[in-house]
Formats: C-alpha cells, structure tokens, sequence
C-alpha cells in the first residue's frame, strides 16, 4: 500500500522538486529543480534515497505534514524549527514520525528555502523525466495547497548515522564569481567595474526565476534592442532599470536584455540561501 502525506499547513510557497528537467530548454522548458541541490543531495543521503528522489523545497514559513504511515523524514537546507505533534524535533539528521502525527518545520531562522526529504521520496507523476515544480511553465505538480495529498515511493536503503551531516550556513554575504559576456560590449567600459567592485543587495522580490539585485545601475552603450536569444542558468541580464538580475532554475530559456555575465552554476546553490538584505559581490573568474 503507497504512504501519503497530507498537506496540513502549505506555508508561503512549498514546491516538489529533484534535479529538474535538463536538455530540453530547445524546447523552451526550463531546467527546475531544487535551488540548492547540494542541501536536496544531502538529506536524501541521509535517509539511503536513490538520487533522483524527490523532495520538498520551503520557503521562508515552512511547511507542516501529517503521513497515513509511519516514515522517516530529514528537514535541512534552511535551519527551522521542527516540531512533532507540537514537541521540538531534531533538524538536520533523520526523524522517525509516526502513523498521524504532524510534523512541522517552521520558519527558517536564517536563510530562505528548508528542504523535507522522505524515506522513498515524493513519488508524483514526472513530467518529461521531472518531478519538479516549474513556476514560469507551470510544468509539473502545482505548489502545495493545504490539504494536498502526496503519495511517497518505497524506500530504496537505511538512514545514515547523523554524524555525518554536514550543513551548510546561510551566507551572511554572497560572492558570486562570473565571467564577462556575451553581451559585456553592450555596455559602457565603467560597468564591468561598477559590477565588480560595488557592494549589491539581494532585493526582496528575488524568486525561484531569478536573484534580483539593489544597487548601482549598470550603464549601456547600445540603447538598441536585441533580438531573443538563448538564456543559460546563471545568466546575469540586465533589464532597463540597470540592476542585474541572476538567472535562477526557473529562468525563462529566451530573453531580449543583454547578459554582462555568467555566474559558475556551483555558487548558485548559496545565492538559493541569501535572504532579502543579503549582501552581494560579483567577482571575476
């Protein structure tokens, strides 16, 4: 018989997610998948989950769960408090929650985005080899309503000892390695070093689409327009305001503004963490 999970608090934004969708952005799909992977690969280690399982990515408030079986669960990523059945549980390592209890992980405590991974992972219908939420396509599961009901696959191995669990913390400030172009000739010679060497703010209307950016507009040399032409994962365009944008997992696969850059796919995992306020410096390499 499947174990499911029912959805007994959603929280601001709970979304499905697992490596996303690769090789298909000819098509106009976005890769998804979990913004920080290295949190998602962690907690299914733990429990002995195949890779590719499927988990839960929260945002900022967390999410609350009840399964109609008992099931081992890991909450990380995000440091939240985590209760069971309203007493405080252990966060970071696997959990054992019973046949209707309610397990809650709350707001984070720094960060933005907690991870719940299950023993047997979220077992929903892929879509194109994905599991994965896809906010701009809408590909893929709905984000979690109160009262959804997730079915969970069996479990693939045995929980690892939870010494072995090494978190990572949130950035208290992000530094974002890129390197210039193709479209750095679009702006003026100043703009490369105003990138580099001002100090930027994660804005409070960053998203799963992209890290949104406060601070010195970046000036363009052409005033012209580009035709659409592919967009990559961790593509820093630049929109009319002059504040860079990072392209994160459900960025559009197109896009008419010019890229000053591209940000190495391995720092992205921590600009999933860097709360609105966050500072930000863009380096070269």
């Amino acid at each position: 018989m499947t174990v499911k999970l029912t959805v007994v608090r959603s929280g601001a934004l709970t979304t499905v997610q697992d490596h996303g969708r690769r090789g298909h952005a000819h098509l106009g799909v976005p890769r998804s998948g979990a913004l920080d992977a290295p949190a998602m690969n962690l907690a299914n280690r733990l429990l002995g989950n195949a890779p590719d399982a499927a988990v839960l990515e929260t945002t900022l408030t967390g999410c609350a769960l009840r399964p109609d079986r008992g099931v081992t669960v890991v909450v990380g990523g995000a440091p939240c408090p985590v209760t069971l059945d309203g007493r405080p549980a252990a966060w970071g390592m696997p959990l054992r929650v019973p046949a209707g209890a309610v397990l809650d992980a709350g707001g984070v405590s720094a960060g933005v985005r907690s991870y719940v991974a299950v023993a047997g992972g979220i077992a929903v219908e892929p879509v194109l080899g994905s599991r994965a939420t896809d906010l701009l396509s809408g590909l893929g599961p709905a984000p979690l309503r109160d009262g959804d009901v997730l079915p969970l696959g069996a479990p693939a191995g045995r929980p690892t000892p939870p010494d072995a669990a090494p978190w990572p913390a949130p950035p208290a400030e992000l530094t974002l390695p890129l390197r210039l172009g193709p479209r750095a000739d679009w702006f003026t010679p100043a703009a490369p070093h105003t990138l580099t060497s001002a100090t930027y703010r994660v804005s409070q209307h960053s998203n799963r689409i992209g890290l949104r950016t406060e601070g010195p507009p970046l000036e363009r040399v052409s005033t012209g327009e580009l035709p659409s032409e592919g967009m990559v994962l961790g593509a820093v365009q630049v929109p009319p305001d002059g504040r860079p944008v990072v392209f994160l997992h459900d960025h559009p696969t197109t896009g008419g503004y010019p890229v000053i850059g591209v940000v190495a796919e391995p720092a992205l995992a921590a600009a999933a963490q860097a709360a609105a306020g966050t500072p930000i410096r863009f380096t070269l390499g």
